[in-house]
């Protein structure tokens, strides 16, 4: 997916907001699609590539990859290079990203208790 352009409004919009709050900046890396199931995934403790790719079953290659490089430089996930034949490269949480994910896992449990959202397979019939 493309970034937005540096002339348009969006993204004069969107600095703005960033600049005025953090929390901004980290809603719009979190609302990213699949950035948030990626994070909870290596929290369950699927470490490697592949078993992130299998837990979440829709995701592509790239985004899956595009995912953890933002992990990565948001330093909320430590990528390991462990040599061998073949190499290995496992993902972990950060202290950084374990306690972002401890605060999503509580505005999932408010989401599923205090909020009535219409599921997309509702909404779609």
């Amino acid at each position: 997916m493309s970034e937005r352009k540096l002339s348009s409004t969006n993204f004069y919009n969107q600095s703005f907001l960033e600049e005025k709050c953090a929390l901004n900046e980290l809603l719009y890396l979190l609302s990213k699609r699949w950035m948030t199931e990626v994070l909870f995934s290596i929290e369950e403790g699927n470490s490697r590539f592949n078993s992130l790719r299998e837990d979440l079953e829709h995701i592509s290659d790239h985004i899956l990859a595009d995912r953890l490089r933002n992990l990565e430089q948001h330093e909320l996930v430590h990528k390991s290079c462990i040599p061998g034949n073949p190499p290995r490269t496992e993902y972990t949480l950060t202290s950084k990203g374990e306690e972002l994910s401890e605060i999503l896992g509580g505005l999932c449990d408010f989401a599923e208790s205090k909020m009535q959202f219409e599921s997309s397979a509702e909404a779609a019939n």
